[in-house]
């Protein structure tokens, strides 16, 4: 499998593109996530998806640069920072422009945005904020971050389709924060309900937080992708109709 490696504005970068793709997926992983990026990959182009670009980008300091406000430490002593604002700088003004530079890609061609834990919770959040994003592929998000389902609740999230996951076992916790995460996830998914335009899905999945993300991961963007799919034909657009360039990530 042909991962592409590069770095941008100080940021590793990595990036795999199926042929014609139909979706480009944006995702905030950590370093442990860059480990398990083939076996990511590999279950999404096994899959019946539309073909894609992957954009990947490493995350430093997972806590400050994904919050989207500052709170106290949930486990350990590392706080939650607000470095969500200048993240989300970052993917509209340098990742999404440098990546179209080098592909023969249509604005038009959906783009995904998603992640698992607290990058789901940013893919959520990126949503309140700007409409680039189609769809939102937030598997395992931390929906109990403090403050959150309040904003939610006054925030409409400007994207076509939302996915949720969440892991059967993972309000298990002696954590009296995470402990409420079941109930965040299913006020969260009632909040989307009650957007007729916005297609959305709550999955539950077999086992505690840390059990295969990578699969939780992409079985998020596949259903966001297909969603794609299935909006272009309602609407009568062909979906697989760009072309990637032979040296995609070259300067």
């Amino acid at each position: 499998m042909n991962i592409e490696t590069f770095s941008l504005h100080s940021r590793k970068c990595f990036a795999f593109a199926s042929e014609s793709p139909a979706c480009l997926l944006i995702h905030p992983i950590n370093e442990q996530e860059t480990c398990t990026l083939e076996q990511e990959l590999a279950f999404l182009s096994a899959s019946p998806c539309p073909p894609f670009l992957y954009a990947a980008f490493q995350i430093n300091d997972w806590n400050r640069e994904l919050s989207p406000w500052e709170a106290p430490p949930v486990f350990r002593n590392a706080p939650f920072g607000q470095g969500a604002s200048t993240t989300l700088d970052f993917i509209l003004k340098q990742l999404l422009p440098y990546l179209r530079q080098h592909l023969l890609i249509s604005e038009d061609v959906p783009v995904i945005i998603g992640g698992y834990s607290l990058a789901g919770l940013f893919a959520l959040w990126a949503a309140c904020n700007t409409d680039a994003f189609n769809a939102i592929a937030a598997a395992s998000p931390s929906v109990w971050f403090p403050g959150w389902l309040d904003y939610a609740r006054k925030n409409r999230l400007q994207a076509d389709a939302i996915y949720l996951s969440l892991g059967d076992k993972e309000a298990k916790t002696k954590n009296p924060i995470i402990s409420i995460v079941d109930r965040c996830i299913i006020e969260q998914y009632q909040i989307l309900q009650e957007i007729p335009s916005v297609s959305s899905t709550l999955e539950w999945n077999q086992g505690n937080h840390f059990k295969e993300p990578e699969l939780r991961t992409a079985k998020a963007f596949r259903w966001c992708m297909n969603q794609m799919v299935n909006q272009a034909i309602q609407k009568h657009v062909h979906p697989y109709t760009t072309k990637i360039t032979d040296s995609l990530f070259n300067n």
